[in-house]
């Protein structure tokens, strides 16, 4: 006995909405967020403006979730790094994972979260606190990372949790930055070595 199924409501996308968001993530992550147009973004995801708007929302919301994207994937090095178990072993995981992440062959160079920051207009006000909001909260972890590691005996009592965690995340950000200007790989990890040859000792 043939049994219907039941039809599942409304129209199928007839696309793959997570292999379109790492399309959009890509493309957003190299031409940053004003630099990305909706005719470049949907070229790049195979779908029509109108599939990007049901799917994802506007461009401001599609740019939303591909932050989060980022964050939860290429990015997600500093989340792993706040679990080693000394402040050095974070900030050398931070630097590490910020030089392998920002120039890998396979993904545009430098930072996303950076790259977008770098060229948002008064026009995209949003997008720039958004921006904003996401490094500050990265900072924030890490400040408290380095807080645990001065109340644990792991950095000097004199150390200030917050000015490190500025100094460090400063710092990575600018090896994006200078990644996304073509300095190489070795270059950038012989900046880091120096940068680290200066960490407080306990």
């Amino acid at each position: 006995m043939e049994t219907k199924q039941n039809s599942p409501i409304g129209r199928p996308r007839g696309f793959d909405a997570d292999e379109a968001l790492e399309r959009a993530m890509l493309v957003f992550w190299k031409h940053g967020y004003e630099g990305a147009s909706t005719a470049t973004l949907t070229s790049a995801m195979g779908i029509s403006t109108t599939s990007m708007y049901a799917a994802f929302g506007n461009k401001e919301k599609l740019f939303r979730k591909a932050l989060e994207r980022y964050t939860e994937g290429p990015s997600a090095y500093l989340a792993r790094a706040l679990e080693e178990p000394t402040a050095l072993g974070v900030a050398g995981a931070i630097l590490a994972g910020t030089i392998r992440t920002t120039t890998r062959p396979a993904n545009p160079n430098g930072c996303l979260g950076v790259q977008s920051a770098l060229t948002t207009s008064d026009a995209g006000q949003e997008v720039r606190d958004l921006l904003v909001a996401w490094r500050n909260d990265g900072y924030t972890r890490v400040r408290e990372r380095f807080q645990r590691a001065v109340d644990d005996g792991d950095l000097p009592e004199q150390t200030d949790p917050g000015l490190l965690a500025r100094y460090l995340t400063t710092f990575a950000y600018g090896i994006a930055v200078q990644s996304a200007s073509g300095v190489g790989r070795d270059e950038l990890q012989e900046m880091a070595d120096a940068a680290m040859r200066s960490w407080p000792l306990s």
